[in-house]
């Protein structure tokens, strides 16, 4: 499989087309099935109120696609403002006189029929900007990460369920190894060949990783409910001082969402209160639950690295693939991404989808904490804006990977990275363990 020519422009101007139209049908449906009051109102003082986030896409759109990339004038600049993510706090947006629903649909209609003029001139090459339709990429995946947000709002939303789909194809329980050998040695990581991918995917590098093993699949349900049955929220031997503070603080005593019922853990997924599937990722845990399992069960997160070699290195090829699976763009046989569907796949799942050495669900399903900090890699530049990432550079958030069913494929590639603070657990986070190798090697 391989990756698609992106040096053609007709095939650029397409491909950044239809990245542009799969977001706005997505943004669409996120804002179309509720009504106003859902929309200005707001369901977490984590989360914007979803009509901020639906102007704040056309306000990004306008910025880089209208004013830097074709040179026009403001359209609206006196709502410059209100839609800077940097100079309003999430808690704070609904006091703002933010535009109405309506008016907030047609300017961001507005700004995207003038958006689609200026893709049909574009020659992409020249600058930074355009060259292979970087831009046109980069606000294809602010709006999809818009979207992503904006589907986290929904199922903190109280009420009934808004949003439906199907549930992904029942899967065979999976019977492979629990675990993967990754092997020791350099392998090639992060990336300067990907057309859109973003300043912190940027420059690619050697890393040597020595051996280690790998969790074949994202931890289940089933597996971390053994965990809270051996009494795993109340036994700080598990937990990073941090973490034990911030668990007792706030009372947690199980993943976001679950309730115990019955003598069954139950949990509230889009409106919808249902069993706990045993076979599914373990969903909605912070950083600190993830370690603290990972601890429990006497092993630990990957670091990041590890992660990205078990997802791209190619041992036969000795080289970094763009997915697990090879260089060919996601399809649904691949991996659970796009919000086809509103919950994980069953561990396992996706066989079309797995790396070289036979790891699972890399791509798709859940968001996977890492144990590392979020920092630059060596060669670092910002681009095109330092707020994208360079601020967010530290020890104080987490590094997550490969996506979740949340996340739309032009948002999420091998080398693409996420970050958050360990605390949060609203997100679609899950995660898989790992364990040394160097001392079974020798």
């Amino acid at each position: 499989m391989t990756a698609p020519d992106l040096t053609d422009p007709e095939t650029l101007r397409e491909r950044a087309l239809a990245a542009l139209t799969t977001a706005r049908d997505r943004t669409a449906l996120l804002t179309s099935c509720v009504e106003d009051p859902d929309l200005t109102a707001q369901h977490s003082p984590l989360m914007s109120p979803l009509v901020w986030d639906l102007a704040h896409i056309g306000n990004q759109e306008e910025m880089w696609l209208l004013r830097e990339v074709a040179g026009r004038d403001a359209m609206r600049p006196e709502i410059d403002g209100l839609y800077d993510a940097f100079e309003h706090p999430r808690a704070e947006r609904p006091s703002l006189p933010l535009l109405p629903p309506d008016e907030a649909r047609r300017y961001a209609a507005e700004v995207r029929g003038r958006a689609l003029d200026v893709l049909e001139g574009t020659r992409f090459r020249g600058t930074p900007l355009t060259e292979a339709g970087f831009a046109f990429g980069m606000i294809a995946q602010h709006e999809q990460q818009h979207d992503e947000t904006m589907l986290i709002t929904h199922q903190l939303r109280k009420g009934p369920a808004a949003l439906t789909a199907p549930d992904p194809a029942p899967a065979p329980q999976f019977t492979g190894p629990a675990e993967v050998l990754v092997p020791g040695g350099p392998f090639t990581m992060g990336t300067s060949a990907e057309p859109w991918a973003l300043d912190n995917e940027r420059p690619a590098h050697q890393r040597l990783v020595p051996p280690f093993f790998i969790d074949t699949t994202p931890v289940t349900n089933a597996a971390y409910q053994a965990f809270i049955a051996d009494g795993g929220y109340g036994d700080p031997r598990w937990w990073s001082p941090d973490g034990w503070t911030h668990i007792r603080s706030h009372s947690i005593e199980a993943p976001l969402f679950w309730r115990r019922e019955g003598g069954q853990w139950l949990r509230r997924r889009f409106g919808v209160t249902e069993v706990v599937p045993p076979d599914e990722p373990v969903l909605h845990v912070s950083w600190y639950e993830a370690d603290a399992y990972a601890r429990w069960a006497g092993r630990r997160l990957p670091t990041e690295t590890e992660w990205e070699k078990a997802a791209r290195h190619d041992p036969a090829a000795d080289r970094s693939t763009r997915y697990p699976w090879g260089d060919a763009d996601p399809t649904p046989e691949h991996a659970n991404l796009g919000q086809r569907h509103l919950r994980p796949a069953p561990a396992g799942s996706y066989p079309a989808g797995e790396s070289p050495l036979g790891v699972r669900q890399l791509i798709g399903d859940v968001w996977e904490w890492t144990a590392s900090d979020f920092m630059p890699y060596p060669g670092f530049t910002a681009f095109p804006y330092k707020e994208y990432s360079e601020v967010f550079f530290g020890p104080e958030h987490k590094v997550l990977r490969g996506g979740s069913f949340a996340v739309d494929a032009v948002a999420c590639r091998g080398t693409f990275r996420n970050w958050d603070y360990p605390i949060r657990r609203q997100i679609f986070s899950g995660f898989r363990t790992a364990r040394d190798a160097a001392t079974e090697m020798t």
